[in-house]
């Protein structure tokens, strides 16, 4: 996982590799949460994920209530087809903007 602060947008930009599952779990939550303020928005960039668990999912959601829910700006991109199909059985396309 790459991770990028642009301080003068206050947008945290997270691209991850090839799995986003519960092995990065760890990483993520530092990430995101363990700064304890939130940015002012994310860019989750899913480019190179091919898979996806249950607990990315549950990643995500612990994201959007850190960022501060329905005021939360995150971006999911660069979904490729079985994951963006995946986001949206879920009901994430109405809780993240995706790209």
């Amino acid at each position: 996982m790459i991770v990028h602060h642009d301080s003068e947008h206050d947008c945290l930009t997270l691209q991850l590799g090839e799995r986003f599952d519960f092995s990065i779990h760890r990483d993520f939550h530092e990430a995101c949460l363990g700064t304890g303020s939130a940015a002012r928005s994310y860019v989750i960039d899913l480019g190179e994920v091919t898979s996806m668990d249950s607990s990315a999912l549950g990643m995500l959601l612990l994201l959007r209530e850190h960022a501060g829910a329905d005021r939360s700006e995150i971006r999911i991109v660069n979904a490729g087809t079985e994951l963006r199909s995946t986001l949206r059985v879920a009901g994430f396309d109405k809780l993240f903007v995706l790209h």
